[in-house]
C-alpha cells in the first residue's frame, strides 16, 4: 500500500514537471481521472487574506469535487456566486460541486470557484499554489496553480 502510494506520489511530482497546464491522475483501483486545465488563483494585495482560484475540470464519468485543500491557505472551499434580490451573492456549495460525464466544467470570476480564505502569506504574480482536490469517486488530484489576473470575462468577490 505504501509503495503504490509512493509511486503515485512519483507521477504525480513528475507530471507537475510537464510544460502542459493539464493534470489528470488515476487512483489505485483504476478510478476514472479528471482532468483539470488552466489553473490560476489571483494575487492577494498587501493585507488580503482572501482569494479566488479558477480551474476546468473534466471527468469520464459522473463525479463531484467535493473538497479543496492548499497549503497556502487555513481553508479552501468551493463556492458558487448568483444572484439574490440584485445582489451578487456567494455561498460554500457544502454537497460540492457535480461534474457531469465528459462536460468541462468551468470555475471561473463570477461562477463557481474555489475560495481560499485565511492566506498565511501574499500570493504574487509569476508564483504558484498546491492545491488538492478530492472528489467523490475518483482519486484526489494534485494541481499547481499560477498566480495572475484571469482574462476580464466576469467579477469574483476576491476583493471582499
Amino acid at each position: 500500500m505504501h509503495r503504490l502510494a509512493l509511486v503515485v506520489l512519483a507521477a504525480v511530482a513528475l507530471s507537475a514537471c510537464s510544460p502542459s497546464s493539464e493534470r489528470a491522475v488515476t487512483g489505485e483501483a483504476g478510478a476514472s481521472a479528471i482532468a483539470v486545465t488552466d489553473a490560476l488563483c489571483r494575487p492577494t494585495p498587501n493585507g488580503r487574506q482572501v482569494t479566488g482560484c479558477y480551474m476546468t475540470l473534466t471527468s469520464p464519468v459522473d463525479d463531484t469535487l467535493v473538497s479543496v485543500e492548499s497549503p497556502v491557505a487555513a481553508l479552501a472551499q468551493v463556492h458558487e456566486t448568483r444572484m439574490e434580490s440584485n445582489m451578487m451573492m456567494m455561498r460554500e456549495l457544502e454537497a460540492g460541486l457535480p461534474l457531469p460525464a465528459g462536460e468541462a466544467v468551468q470555475l471561473k470570476p463570477g461562477g463557481n470557484h474555489v475560495m481560499l480564505m485565511g492566506v498565511r502569506e501574499p500570493l504574487r504574480a509569476g508564483q504558484t499554489v498546491a492545491l488538492t482536490l478530492t472528489f467523490a469517486n475518483a482519486a484526489p488530484v494534485e494541481v499547481t496553480a499560477n498566480v495572475g489576473q484571469p482574462p476580464a470575462s466576469g467579477e469574483d468577490h476576491s476583493g471582499h
